[in-house]
């Protein structure tokens, strides 16, 4: 599948409950998505990436839950590893703005793939409040860091909506168990973010676009299972 075109974005897939269904609410929309994974090994294993897998895979199944929308879907999955990179924010500094940082990484690797398949936005499965990167005082913070803009149709919804749409969709069973993202995280993160504490901390690291370029540099692409 090509890029370019209107309607076109990079979804941030994480392997957890709620990016598949941000997915398959979009593809019904008429978007057409190329699908990001960033991959956290080896500070965790591969749970993660096989979950991602084996939602889109799923979804993409002209035979599955979305019929012949599944083709909106790339038929590969960009595999990026981080986890050395994240490492790097456990310092006293940075660690309370961990999740921050993380999002803000990963929105820029987004952009990166962007650039390639000319997408036009970014797509989340972000909701409201559910996690400390979530709320009100991160969400911009968070957003600062994209060149474009970020589709976010779960934002208002409730987990238990979520869930109930999961599965109906039938990838809930798939994207079930624990979350594995906050692996190197905070026990208490902070809820309002500082940008101007969070761009110093980033520059101390190299600037975020470098660590992103690092990171971009060796990244994959994964077909999705038949």
């Amino acid at each position: 599948m090509e890029g370019g075109g209107d309607k076109v974005a990079v979804a941030l897939v994480s392997g957890g409950i709620d990016s598949p269904v941000a997915v398959a609410r979009m593809v019904q929309s008429g978007w057409t998505i190329h699908s990001m994974h960033c991959s956290q090994e080896p500070i965790t294993g591969r749970e993660a990436e096989e979950k991602t897998l084996g939602t889109l895979s799923l979804l993409a199944n002209l035979n599955g839950p979305l019929a012949e929308n599944g083709g909106k879907i790339c038929d590969k999955l960009t595999v990026i590893p981080v986890g050395e990179t994240l490492a790097m924010f456990t310092a006293s500094e940075s660690h309370r703005d961990y999740f921050v940082h993380m999002k803000r990484l990963f929105n820029v690797l987004g952009c990166m793939v962007a650039d390639e398949v000319g997408a036009t936005h970014l797509l989340t499965g972000e909701n409201l409040g559910q996690v400390s990167s979530q709320t009100l005082g991160n969400l911009g913070a968070v957003e600062k860091s994209s060149n474009r803009p970020i589709l976010r149709p779960l934002l208002g919804l409730d987990k238990q909506e979520i869930i109930d749409e999961a599965r109906t969709l039938g990838t809930f069973d798939v994207s079930k168990g624990p979350e594995l993202c906050d692996a190197l995280g905070p026990k208490h993160p902070t809820t309002v973010a500082n940008i101007v504490r969070l761009e110093a901390n980033e520059e101390n690291l190299g600037g975020l676009t470098n660590l992103a370029e690092k990171c971009y540099s060796q990244r994959r692409e994964e077909p999705l299972l038949q």
